[in-house]
């Protein structure tokens, strides 16, 4: 997932948390400078994209725990940061990578960048959520791309918000969609593949034809679609924004509370739950890392249930764990999205790049 995944609490809890994980970077640095006839190292290095986070006190547990010192370099989006590790591959920046989804886990596959591990846990890890037999990577986190609408906007025109990708396209809907360039975003991207999984690699063209018909607005990226053009955003009321409905994110709706200001008794934002496609996250241990144990230590703990508890209000991603509890927040006001759209990775591998191509010159020229 890139870093456009994470919404404006997100962006701003990945922020708070630079200074704390570049600390403990830091700190990782200063113990084991001078200590290279040390025979083991310390420190284990997690190479993540930008939206990684963790809350501190978990973390340390973690380090007081297992004896290591948690090094994290963040990388640009999620992109960017495996680009970065296929040109390092064998010769990686760190000992385990956080952040390939599966939007690119064939990319991740077929280079090899990663060592197969079995993390100690897995068994607690619902089934549907291990794409990788093999094991060299293990899933940490799932999150819903999904069409977000405005409450308000709904209730006053008396017109029932839409639910499903079908109803996207009626006369009732016209002008009010805004999504994200599937060649420039995360969330752009995700959409354009729930189109495929719903309606298959002969008709999703024709879909996206009729929803260009019907007066879908597309802009460069989710801080644009969501805070500016969205209506239901607390950004997007500020910026006046006149697009009731905005691909988003399920978790978009607890965010709106939990940053509100008053925070609200009621999330302002609904979620039309057939309109989604799940992005599932990834941890593997990378070939040719310098502290292979303690980059096994780590993985464990990513699916361990203290860290996948910490997770959804830190990242605002959903657990992949059986037995972790989402927080009231999510519980409250966010849902629960049944029958998200997949596809699987290997034909996401195959035809990504053409699929992106006849998107842009279908709907953007």
């Amino acid at each position: 997932m890139s870093t456009t995944k994470k919404i404006a609490g997100a962006a701003l809890a990945a922020a708070l948390g630079v200074t704390t994980l570049s600390a403990c970077g830091g700190a990782a640095e200063d113990k084991t400078a001078g200590a290279s006839d040390a025979p083991k190292s310390k420190t284990v290095t997690l190479v993540s994209h930008d939206s990684f986070n963790v809350t501190d006190a978990v973390l340390k547990q973690f380090e007081q725990e297992s004896g290591y010192t948690v090094k994290v370099l963040k990388s640009g989006d999620a992109g960017a940061a495996l680009n970065q590790e296929i040109l390092t591959k064998g010769s990686p920046r760190g000992d385990v990578f956080f952040g390939v989804d599966n939007t690119l886990l064939s990319r991740a596959l077929d280079n090899g960048i990663f060592t197969p591990y079995e993390a100690k846990g897995l068994d607690g890890v619902k089934p549907e959520y291990v794409l990788d037999k093999e094991h060299r990577v293990t899933p940490i986190d799932s999150g819903d791309i999904c069409v977000n609408y405005d409450k308000a906007y709904f209730a006053d025109k008396k017109i029932a918000p839409p639910q499903t990708l079908d109803d996207l396209i009626k006369p009732e809907y016209k002008n009010l969609l805004v999504t994200e360039n599937a060649a420039t975003s995360s969330p752009g991207l995700g959409f354009l593949l729930a189109s495929v999984g719903k309606y298959g690699e002969d008709g999703w063209k024709d879909y996206w034809s009729k929803l260009k018909d019907n007066g879908v607005e597309v802009v460069d990226g989710w801080e644009q679609a969501y805070n500016e053009r969205f209506s239901g955003s607390a950004g997007g009321k500020k910026a006046k924004g006149d697009r009731p409905l905005v691909v988003s994110y399920a978790s978009s709706p607890p965010v709106e509370v939990l940053y509100g200001e008053p925070q609200p008794a009621e999330a302002p934002t609904g979620v039309a739950t057939g309109t989604c496609f799940r992005q599932i996250e990834f941890a593997g241990l990378l070939k040719g890392a310098k502290n292979e144990e303690g980059g096994k230590a780590l993985v464990d703990f990513l699916i361990s249930k203290k860290f996948q508890e910490d997770m959804p209000l830190q990242m605002f991603v959903n657990p992949v764990a059986k037995d972790a509890a989402l927080p009231e927040l999510f519980t409250k006001h966010g849902v629960v999205v049944e029958k998200p759209e997949n596809v699987a990775p290997e034909t996401i591998a195959k035809n990504r790049e053409q699929w992106v191509k006849a998107w842009t010159a279908l709907v953007v020229k």
